[in-house]
Parts: C-alpha cells; sequence; structure tokens
C-alpha cells in the first residue's frame, strides 16, 4: 500500500504544478489586459530575433492581435478554474480521497484520443512525451484504484 499511497503523491505533486502554472498564466493574462497585444507580440519576436513575416512569428503575431480585452478576461477565468480543478484535485490525491483519483482517472483518459490524433497528425517530441506521461498516469491511477478494491473485499470477508 506504501507505493501506491506514494504514487498518489507523485500525480498529486504534476497537477499541483499544472494549477500552479495555469494559476500563473490566469494572472499574466490579467496584468496584460489592457495592453496592446500585437505591438507586445512583435516586441517579443524582435526580442527573440525572429524574422516577423516568417511562419510561426506571423502565426503568434496574428493570434495576438486577435486578442481583446474581454478575450483575454475569459482566457484568464478559464485558467483561474482550471487551476482550481488541478489544484483541489492534487490536495484529494495527496489526502488519497477515491473520488479525486477517479477524477485523475478520467480526466487523464479524456486528453488521450486527442493526444493520439496530434501524434498521428503533428508529430513532435514534446506531444509524444505528454502523451506517454498521460498514459502512465491514467495506467497508475486505473492500477490504484483497482488495488484498493481488491483491499475493500479483502477487509469484508
Amino acid at each position: 500500500m506504501k507505493v501506491v499511497k506514494k504514487g498518489l503523491r507523485a500525480v498529486a505533486v504534476l497537477e499541483a504544478c499544472k494549477g500552479i502554472a495555469s494559476l500563473l498564466v490566469g494572472f499574466g493574462l490579467h496584468v496584460l489586459a489592457g495592453h496592446n497585444m500585437r505591438q507586445l507580440a512583435e516586441n517579443i519576436v524582435s526580442r527573440l530575433h525572429l524574422n516577423p513575416a516568417g511562419h510561426l512569428p506571423s502565426i503568434f503575431i496574428h493570434a495576438a492581435s486577435g486578442l481583446t480585452d474581454a478575450r483575454m478576461g475569459l482566457l484568464a477565468i478559464g485558467a483561474l478554474v482550471y487551476s482550481v480543478i488541478r489544484l483541489v484535485e492534487a490536495y484529494g490525491l495527496w489526502q488519497g480521497l477515491v473520488w479525486t483519483e477517479w477524477f485523475a482517472l478520467v480526466s487523464g483518459a479524456i486528453y488521450l484520443p486527442f493526444e493520439i490524433y496530434e501524434m498521428i497528425f503533428h508529430t513532435n517530441l514534446l506531444g509524444i512525451g505528454v502523451f506517454f506521461i498521460n498514459v502512465f498516469i491514467v495506467a497508475y491511477m486505473a492500477y490504484a484504484l483497482y488495488n484498493e478494491r481488491k483491499m475493500q473485499r479483502e477487509h469484508s470477508l
């Protein structure tokens, strides 16, 4: 049972990191609201010594141009909600709450079809790494829940 608890805590730390990162993104979006996002994107591209007419920098500049204050606010709220969900999940996993184990299993499994699609049509090392980490977490959560059910059945006999 010790191995399962350590694994749950490792997943809890990962979820907490995702929650904190999302919280930082949300605050960053809030702080940037009201700024000229196109100008900011052009400054970033310039400081990185990238060609603004290049494919990726132009996509970045174009995307930043479409960010209105209302969209930034919605993105910040979305980041906050996602952060709260991840931090609650992290707390529950750290405490060994069974409902958060189920939540981690389901929420991780939901992403798998999208990650498979991305790997097939837009293969990159980061996407492959994220996919395998997610598969490992989903498999681990299934194992932890199976192990818990098995222990409950043994105690009821």
